[in-house]
């Protein structure tokens, strides 16, 4: 009854809320500049695409690419009701979702948005969320397509009562993992300030301590390097810009597309941007294995170039689920466990679900998420780049900033039961 109910209420704010979405030419844009060096708006704020050069020994070959640059710090938020143990949380429509609605953070804002630049109308419930919070977490974005980027992942506690507005509803934790099952549903922000915050496991027998994963990580850090220059997007190498769109001569990739939107429940109605269109459906997937009576995630080191350091990644993940074993970029290690593992049908899944990347940045942009765990009498030989990390250790490196966004978000999935 429950889900009915809450799938009748999703129903309902996709018929209510009108949102109309057009491709057009990037010199079609308004308010927005575009020349040789960089795509930028008028107001010099919100984001830009410029050209980034990188050189690095962690891939097989050096390569330009567009990357987002966004020096703001946006506001990822989420209002809960002690006495319910409740979310607040919203239907949004974002321009690049591809199916129009997802359940999105209470608030869920750029710095040039609740500065109100665009000169739309306020942010509802921003006020629970400009104070200092404990429950705080900065935290990055995608850094294949965003250039140093971090927002404010925040968790509000309150315990009287909040108008409620008609686009927003109180979930349950229930209703949340009811909604993870589901195709596109839940914005993927919503799941970065969920992950944020989970609480440990009591006790734990994990595999490698501190100093190891250190000493692991020192050893990879002067084995790899990987170095980036801002450069004009006129100078990218293996990219062809038009008026119509910037794309990779082999089609490969993503492109950046400009889109002109109409809506009724933004804080603006209309607007045109440019945004970043994924070229395939992209993966993600954790093995887990129990050691030593305690859940352990094989996790992998990883340079990307908008990052400030390495991180910590899934076990695999590739841009394009359809052409992974031609990729030379994945390693032989990923496309055995791809192969044997994620894509096997014959291997049972503690989760296989598709979720969309955030609507405002990119555009029907999907991954395939999956996790899979193995039994007792199942090993894998790992190699030298890889690390098992226990899901304490996980949570620490979370809070340290050094878990990449991907890994973040499904491992906040897989312990969703033990958020704040």
């Amino acid at each position: 009854m429950i889900k009915l109910k809450l799938l009748k209420w999703i129903k309902k704010q996709n018929k209510a809320q009108k949102l109309n979405v057009k491709k057009i030419k990037l010199s079609s844009l308004t308010n927005w500049k575009i020349d040789n060096q960089q795509i930028y708006h008028i107001s010099k704020k919100f984001f830009k695409i410029i050209g980034v050069r990188i050189k690095s020994n962690f891939y097989e070959k050096s390569w330009d690419q567009p990357i987002i640059l966004q020096n703001e710090i946006g506001i990822l938020g989420i209002i809960k009701n002690i006495n319910t143990n409740k979310y607040l949380l919203q239907a949004k429509a974002e321009p690049g979702n591809i199916n129009k609605i997802q359940i999105s953070p209470s608030v869920q804002a750029t710095k040039s948005n609740y500065s109100r630049v665009h000169g739309g109308k306020s942010i509802p419930y921003l006020k629970y969320f400009l104070k200092k919070n404990k429950y705080f977490s900065l935290q990055s974005e995608q850094a294949f397509r965003y250039y140093k980027k971090y927002n404010s992942n925040i968790i509000s506690f309150r315990s009287k009562n909040i108008s409620l507005l008609p686009t927003f509803r109180w979930f349950s934790k229930k209703e949340i993992l009811f909604l993870l099952k589901k195709k596109n549903l839940i914005n993927m922000d919503t799941l970065s300030v969920f992950s944020s915050f989970i609480t440990k496991n009591k006790t734990e027998n994990p595999l490698n301590n501190k100093k190891q994963i250190n000493k692991w990580t020192t050893a990879l850090n002067k084995k790899f390097y990987l170095k980036t220059k801002k450069i004009n997007l006129g100078q990218l190498k293996d990219w062809k810009i038009n008026d119509r769109d910037i794309s990779h001569t082999k089609k490969s990739f993503f492109s950046i597309i400009g889109i002109k939107v109409k809506t009724n429940k933004r804080e603006i109605k209309e607007w045109s941007q440019p945004i970043v269109q994924g070229s395939k459906m992209a993966f993600s997937g954790f093995i887990m294995k129990e050691f030593n009576k305690t859940d352990h995630y094989l996790c992998r080191y990883i340079l990307k170039p908008g990052a400030k350091n390495n991180t910590f990644t899934c076990t695999a993940n590739t841009s394009n689920i359809s052409n992974y074993m031609k990729n030379s970029n994945i390693e032989k290690f990923q496309k055995k466990v791809m192969k044997e593992y994620f894509f096997n049908k014959k291997i049972n899944k503690s989760y296989n679900n598709i979720l969309s990347d955030e609507g405002g940045r990119f555009f029907h942009s999907q991954i395939n998420y999956i996790a899979c765990k193995l039994k007792n009498n199942q090993s894998i030989k790992v190699p030298s780049n890889y690390i098992w990390l226990s899901t304490n250790q996980i949570i620490d490196l979370i809070k340290k900033k050094r878990v990449d966004i991907e890994a973040r978000l499904l491992f906040g999935i897989i312990n969703f039961k033990g958020i704040l």
